[in-house]
C-alpha cells in the first residue's frame, strides 16, 4: 500500500459530505409556498448552491421572519440526512491509513446530529460549528485553529464551494474543490 498523499482532511459537510442540497431546495420551496410564491425547484437549488443568503435575497428579500420559518423547515427535513454515495467508504480508507478527519460547518450543533444518523460522527477527530464561535469561511479563522491544534502540515480541504477553497488557501492548505468521491478519489489516488 503506498503512502497517503494527505495525513489530515479538513471537510465540509452540506454539499461535500451531505447531500443537503435537496433537502435544502424541498425546504426552501416549501417555505415560499407557505407566503403563497411558487417558485421551481433548480432555480432555487442554483442560488442555494451560491450561499442562503443569496437565495434569500433572490426569492425571498422582504418576506418577514422568511429565515426562521425555512431554517424550521430544513431542519425537519434534515431529521433523515443523506450522505453522497460511498463518503463512509472513503472516510473508513483514509481512517485505516492513519489519516485524520475534521469538519468545519457554518451550521449549529445540529451538524453533530446528523454525523450520529449517518453513522460518520466516529471518524472525526473533532467537528467545528457555529457554535465554536469563529468567522464564517472564507476566513481561514476555524482552518488556522485546527491546523495550530493538530500540527497540520500534510492537509486537504475539502468543500463544494469557492468560499471553502479560499479558506483553506489562505490557511496555507491544498484545496479541492468537491464535485463528485469518484473524482476526489482520483485526486487522492485511492
Amino acid at each position: 500500500m503506498k503512502a497517503m498523499k494527505y495525513h489530515d482532511y479538513i471537510w465540509d459537510l452540506g454539499g461535500t459530505l451531505l447531500d443537503n442540497y435537496e433537502t435544502s431546495t424541498a425546504a426552501f420551496v416549501e417555505t415560499l409556498a407557505e407566503y403563497g410564491i411558487v417558485q421551481d425547484h433548480d432555480s432555487v437549488y442554483q442560488a442555494l448552491k451560491i450561499s442562503t443568503d443569496f437565495a434569500i435575497v433572490t426569492f425571498a428579500p422582504n418576506l418577514e421572519s422568511f429565515l426562521e420559518k425555512y431554517k424550521e423547515n430544513e431542519a425537519r427535513e434534515l431529521e433523515h440526512p443523506i450522505l453522497f454515495d460511498g463518503v463512509s467508504v472513503l472516510l473508513e480508507d483514509i481512517s485505516r491509513q492513519g489519516g485524520r478527519h475534521f469538519l468545519i460547518s457554518h451550521r449549529d450543533d445540529q451538524v453533530v446530529e446528523i454525523l450520529e444518523k449517518t453513522n460518520i460522527a466516529s471518524y472525526f477527530t473533532e467537528v467545528v460549528t457555529s457554535s465554536s464561535g469563529f468567522e464564517r469561511k472564507p476566513n481561514p479563522e476555524s482552518m488556522l485553529y485546527l491546523k495550530d491544534k493538530y500540527n497540520i502540515n500534510s492537509g486537504l480541504v475539502i468543500g463544494d464551494r469557492p468560499i471553502d477553497v479560499e479558506a483553506g488557501q489562505a490557511a496555507g492548505l491544498d484545496t479541492h474543490l468537491f464535485e463528485s468521491i469518484e473524482k476526489l478519489r482520483q485526486e487522492l489516488d485511492m
